[in-house]
């Protein structure tokens, strides 16, 4: 989803987004009001937002100190509902069907940043292990992204 599509959702769950510049985030939550940091673009401002999306729905408290290993499984968990909120392994697919040759096209794509893409790839290396089954295709995380679309008779196994 664009930057545009998920402040339509926000505001249709009632959470409210405001944009301002901030030095030290890129995104802070605070119950059902989100800040955005101006200083970015859309696409960055989109990957950020789903993330602050993901606390909503799954973290509670301050997790602020990341020394507390409470905290950083919240944020994981959060990153991970942004991982799949903006990309998920549909994506993966819809970037293979695309013919998308590299995680830059893949990027672009699905509308986030590399660097999104790149840490979303590592936390479903983390969650699915060496490949996962998703619908007619396997998708592999090691040793590198590869995407199969199984036969007739692959499927049938």
């Amino acid at each position: 989803m664009n930057y545009d599509e998920l402040t339509l959702e926000c505001e249709k769950e009632n959470i409210l987004v405001a944009e301002m510049p901030m030095e030290c985030y890129d995104g802070r939550i605070i119950g059902n009001f989100v800040l955005i940091n101006t200083n970015m673009n859309q696409t960055q401002k989109a990957c950020v937002l789903a993330e602050e999306l993901g606390h909503y729905h799954t973290t509670v408290g301050d997790i602020l100190d990341q020394t507390d290993i409470s905290n950083r499984k919240q944020e994981r968990t959060a990153r991970l509902w942004a991982y799949d909120k903006q990309i998920g392994l549909s994506g993966l697919v819809k970037c293979f069907e695309e013919r998308c040759r590299n995680e830059y096209e893949m990027a672009e794509c699905l509308g986030v940043t590399e660097e999104f893409f790149h840490d979303a790839l590592e936390c479903y290396r983390q969650k699915y292990g060496i490949s996962v089954s998703y619908d007619c295709y396997e998708i592999y995380f090691e040793p590198t992204l590869l995407i199969h679309k199984k036969s007739k008779e692959e499927t049938q196994r």
